[in-house]
């Protein structure tokens, strides 16, 4: 699951951006307004965490866009802001939740676990190839129904594979699911993670096959 922070405090950003990423999200931070706009044009996130007080654009004017635009991920607003004003204007332009600052770790942590489940109630909970099982919403893998250690940017290679399981899918199509905006990686990273899964997998019925300058697909 990918996720977008939009918050201009770049402390709290850090903190935040770590504890997601330990539990398995792919995460993307800006500390811009006009930014986060932008890069909610042309990416898809299944979670947006929206600062109210960004640069540029206020985080409220970016929640009136995406919504004036019947875009419909989920919104975390988190903000200093405590008047109950700001929390009412907030929630009628669409926002899901609203988190005032300062707060604990573990709630904010219990919202996005809430969000994200309401969300994808009528989704795929689950991906299965063979003897391969994955529990999106706990991020954890099988096979033949034991626990799979897979580190987090394997288990979203495997993620993305299984959720195009007997269609091709692009080099540069796993990049986007398994990078986030400040690492850069290449096709032949890509080729690195196939081939650590490919090992991983290389005693049972499933396989990742090459097609040759197109992709791959999981069989």
């Amino acid at each position: 699951m990918r996720v977008l922070l939009a918050e201009d405090d770049a402390m709290l950003a850090d903190g935040l951006v770590r504890s997601l990423r330990q539990t398995g999200y792919m995460v993307d931070w800006t500390a811009d307004g006009e930014e986060a706009e932008a890069i909610l044009r042309v990416q898809e996130f299944d979670l947006v965490i929206l600062d109210l007080t960004l640069p540029n654009m206020d985080g409220l004017e970016v929640l009136r866009i995406l919504r004036a635009r019947k875009i419909l991920v989920p919104i975390l607003i988190i903000t200093a802001r405590s008047e109950v004003e700001d929390r009412i204007k907030g929630l009628d332009l669409g926002a899901d939740d609203y988190l005032t600052k300062p707060f604990e770790l573990g709630e904010f942590d219990a919202r996005v676990r809430a969000l994200l489940r309401r969300s994808h109630a009528d989704g795929l909970e689950s991906l299965s190839c063979g003897a391969l099982s994955l529990d999106i919403s706990a991020r954890r893998a099988y096979l033949n129904a034991e626990p799979l250690d897979l580190p987090r940017r394997e288990f979203h290679l495997l993620e993305a594979l299984m959720s195009k399981q007997g269609r091709i899918i692009s080099k540069d199509q796993i990049i986007d699911s398994i990078s986030d905006f400040d690492d850069e990686l290449t096709p032949s990273t890509v080729e690195i993670y196939i081939h650590r899964l490919r090992k991983k997998l290389e005693s049972t019925n499933v396989s990742i096959r090459t097609v040759r300058g197109v992709g791959y697909i999981l069989e």
